[in-house]
């Protein structure tokens, strides 16, 4: 019963749309046009069948003609040869032709052409008269002489040795008194003599005519004015229905078409007319058709969509009477938000003065705090003293007299109303409104926090980059204002790299949130501090006592905040300890807008890096020019390569033991067009931050291979050449395959090249950095762990790790002579070296008294300036001392 009751209210909803008036309108309109178009598109059918049945008749009404004319035209070209034939047979070749002429039995001599040629095919006689030729090796003469039938020959268009225009040859044989072949008659009449009865009025343009030998060859063709011949016709497409027309394969014309053997010839007349030319009148009459039903359905839909638009207009009026019933109805116990009716109370003069409320639903009683009696028992302003006040009530009169649908979000402040943010929708309806209200407090405070994530940093809490900018820009407008003098400093920590990546990104993470609180703790309330990124933060500090001793108070600020971020941090049970350069730049004397301040606290910043970290630097205006050659040399090391600007040289590496160079290490060195040689201490960072390094990187290892095996094919021994990996290199996934493709390109063996990588590289991420060095190791190729003793490596990790050799850092090695603490260091670093089977190497090594300590405790190798600076290419040959020189 329910799904009765359910499918009986749907007809219902269908049958009421139905007997609207816009609904049923365009419906009635679209049957109209459909009579219209029905009627126009009948009468062209009719038309149509009309038309082509007409075309039909014509053609065969042309056929009839033309047929007519043919045979007339044939019959008296054989009757010529027949009498000519029996002259012949009477006074002879030579008195044939003179005879008929004096009795004026022969054709016209403008039309016509006739001769006489003998048993050897050649023409004895000829009218009008003609040169003496010979047609025994023409067509016709072969037909009559190899025929003992005596019938009419027709040949195809052709010219001969008398006439050099085209003419059809007509032919009958000649036998002599005793039935032997003795010759042929021949009448020749031009092509043209068959089609010269086209009737353009009748026929058009492009009607046709045409005769066609039973060889398929056309003897004559007439289209419209052009007359041809000789063409090849396939008379069996000619038998096509003649109900249809078709495009025949002389032009391609649709035609109608008829065609038929003249059997006592073998010959066929073809007749055509063409379609478009025959159907004109039709086309014509169809295209008035088409027009009138045109202007007739415009019409109608003209008038139809004034009559829709009228009936739309009601339509929308009632529906607008509709939707407020409907509202109402919908303000059921089960809606979740508060539903009030409200019904206008007037004065004597008409105008609102209060709202009574008629209606409410539960929902309304929990946002109030009021039962539905006591709501309908007051009015608006009697519930809600505040609505007068506050424009409530003026703003629900003005809906009330201007109708439609409004709607607004409000921060409450009544008591009645248990909502801190509300949001609300007034319906106007004929005496009153219609009121759904919303708590969308839960909203506003998931927008508030979405908005705080968006303008603040994750990890921190701390304003991020761009609201940073926003308190920086109103932080100057202030300062404008105010004449006072505003501070940015900007923060960037000391080695946090080397502890994100010695004790990984959880320790580094809580690192930043520690320094970020104890900035936090170290500024006044005016102040601003965020995180612009990493592990960079900016201090927005605002100076409102003036430039002398605003200045002096934030350089203790400063101070402070140097003394808090330097203080030891506890990460996973050890004590880490960072550092921070600050770079500071002051408004309004080192910039007028953000980015200006905020480059120069960075050129700043970059200067308290210079100077040894941990401090603090004022901005001055020559940084910006220290910042600028960095710039410059970076774009310098873009085109290094390709302007082959980079050069190797080359230190040995001695065997302590025997004295001899076994290999050497390819050092870098840039020799800039302008300003010189660039040392690498100043180039290599710059690559590495610029990101040029891999470029570079690649170079090396390729030009290191090449003259590893220049050295060998000079009959140099062998050596180990050494080259270093940054961790740009060794991050690329393809380090490998570039390892690989410099040792092929300059056949060296992989045995003799060895890959220099930091301590603290290769710890960043350990099983990452074995697996790749593990790939090496299975090439061939050797590795050696340089700077080592500098870095945080566990022996657990350094056992784990394919090395052949450890190079101890000359850091160690220059104090080595005096320093107890450098000689344990470098005692150990040996000791751990040989424990785990790998080869020792010191580098730095300048005097006699750190080689004799080194030889002393074990060390295998060293290298230095004690043996030899780097030296080009060329002068390595001259360091290398066999092993048999050495001892």
């Amino acid at each position: 019963m329910m799904r009765a009751a359910k499918a009986r209210l749907v007809g219902l909803r269908w049958l009421r749309l139905g007997l609207e008036t816009y609904v049923s309108l365009p419906l009635f309109a679209l049957l109209l046009l459909g009579v219209i178009w029905g009627a126009a598109f009948h009468f062209i059918g009719n038309d149509r069948i009309a038309a082509q049945g007409a075309a039909r008749d014509s053609v065969q009404e042309l056929m009839e003609i033309y047929e007519a004319q043919v045979v007339r035209n044939l019959n008296g070209i054989d009757q010529t040869l027949k009498v000519i034939k029996y002259a012949v047979e009477r006074k002879g070749t030579a008195g044939a032709l003179p005879e008929l002429a004096e009795q004026g039995l022969l054709p016209p001599g403008v039309v016509f052409a006739v001769s006489i040629a003998d048993a050897n095919g050649h023409i004895v006689a000829s009218s009008p008269r003609s040169s003496l030729h010979s047609v025994a090796g023409e067509r016709y003469f072969a037909a009559q002489r190899d025929s003992r039938a005596d019938n009419l020959y027709t040949s195809e268009a052709m010219r001969d040795a008398a006439r050099d225009d085209w003419h059809l040859h007509f032919t009958r044989r000649l036998n002599d008194r005793d039935g032997r072949f003795a010759g042929i008659v021949i009448l020749e009449v031009d092509p043209t003599y068959f089609t010269s009865g086209y009737e353009r009025s009748r026929q058009g343009d492009l009607g046709m005519v045409a005769l066609v030998g039973s060889d398929s060859l056309a003897r004559t063709v007439r289209i419209g004015e052009h007359s041809s011949w000789g063409q090849r016709i396939d008379l069996e497409l000619w038998r096509h229905p003649q109900a249809q027309p078709w495009p025949g394969r002389l032009d391609g014309v649709r035609r109608y078409t008829a065609a038929r053997t003249l059997r006592n010839y073998n010959l066929t007349v073809l007749v055509g007319l063409a379609e478009v030319e025959q159907l004109a009148a039709f086309e014509r009459q169809r295209r008035k058709y088409l027009w009138e039903a045109g202007l007739a359905s415009a019409a109608t839909v003209f008038v139809m969509a004034v009559l829709w638009i009228w009936s739309w207009q009601g339509a929308k009026a009632r529906a607008r009477i509709r939707r407020a019933q409907e509202t109402y109805a919908a303000a059921s116990e089960a809606n979740l938000d508060a539903f009030f009716v409200l019904r206008a109370v007037r004065d004597g003069g008409g105008a609102i003065v209060d709202f009574r409320i008629a209606s409410a639903n539960s929902r309304a009683e929990q946002m109030t705090g009021r039962s539905k009696e006591e709501l309908r028992s007051h009015t608006l302003c009697q519930w809600l003293p505040q609505a007068r006040d506050n424009g409530m009530f003026a703003r629900l009169a003005q809906i009330m007299v201007a109708g439609g649908t409004h709607q607004e979000e409000w921060r409450n402040e009544m008591p009645e109303f248990k909502a801190e943010w509300m949001y609300w929708q007034i319906v106007g309806v004929e005496g009153g409104l219609v009121a759904i209200v919303r708590d969308i407090s839960e909203r506003k405070r998931d927008e508030a926090r979405i908005v705080h994530m968006a303008h603040h940093d994750t990890l921190t809490g701390l304003p991020n980059r761009s609201l940073i900018g926003d308190r920086l820009e109103q932080a100057i407008l202030l300062a404008e204002r105010e004449k006072h003098q505003l501070l940015v400093a900007f923060v960037d920590l000391d080695s946090f790299k080397l502890v994100n990546d010695s004790l990984g990104h959880a320790a580094g993470d809580e690192l930043l949130k520690v320094v970020a609180s104890r900035m936090v703790d170290c500024l006044r309330r005016s102040d601003t501090v965020g995180r612009f990124g990493g592990d960079e933060f900016v201090l927005v500090l605002p100076q409102p006592q003036g430039i002398d001793s605003g200045g002096i108070e934030a350089a203790a600020l400063l101070e402070k905040v140097l003394a808090a971020v330097v203080r030891p941090v506890a990460l996973e049970g050890q004590e880490v300890q960072v550092s921070c350069s600050i770079g500071v730049a002051m408004y309004p004397r080192d910039g007028n807008d953000g980015g200006t301040l905020l480059m120069n606290a960075d050129a700043a910043m970059y200067r308290a890096k210079e100077l040894g970290k941990n401090n603090v630097q004022f901005y001055a205006q020559e940084m910006n020019a220290s910042l600028e050659e960095k710039l410059a040399l970076m774009e310098g090391l873009r085109k290094a390569v390709d302007d082959d600007q980079l050069r190797l040289v080359y230190q040995p590496k001695v065997d302590l033991a025997s004295g001899a160079v076994f290999g050497v290490e390819a050092l870098l060195r840039w020799q800039h067009p302008e300003r010189g040689m660039v040392r690498p201490d100043h180039f290599i960072p710059l690559a590495e931050e610029s990101g040029s390094i891999v470029a570079i990187g690649e170079w090396v290892l390729r030009e290191a291979c090449r003259q590893a095996r220049r050295w060998q094919d000079a009959g140099l021994p062998p050596l180990v050449v050494s080259v270093n990996v940054s961790p740009r290199q060794f991050d690329d996934r393809r380090l490998v395959t570039r390892v690989a493709d410099a040792l092929r390109d300059a056949g060296l063996d992989a045995c003799w090249l060895e890959l220099e990588v930091t301590e603290s590289l290769i710890m960043r991420d350990v099983q990452q950095a074995v697996d790749k060095m593990r790939e090496l190791e299975a090439m061939g190729v050797a590795l050696s762990i340089d700077d080592f003793g500098t870095g945080y490596s566990s022996l657990a990790a350094l056992k784990s790790f394919p090395i052949s050799r450890l190079k101890i850092d000359k850091s160690f090695v220059r104090d080595l002579a005096h320093s107890p603490d450098d000689q344990a260091i470098a005692r150990a670093i040996i000791s751990l070296s040989h424990q785990l089977q790998m080869r020792v190497i010191a580098e730095g090594v300048e005097t006699e008294q750190q080689r004799a300590f080194l030889v002393q405790y074990g060390c295998d190798e060293m290298q230095g300036y004690l043996f030899s600076r780097p030296v080009a290419a060329d002068e390595v040959p001259a360091l290398v001392v066999p092993p048999a020189a050495a001892a």
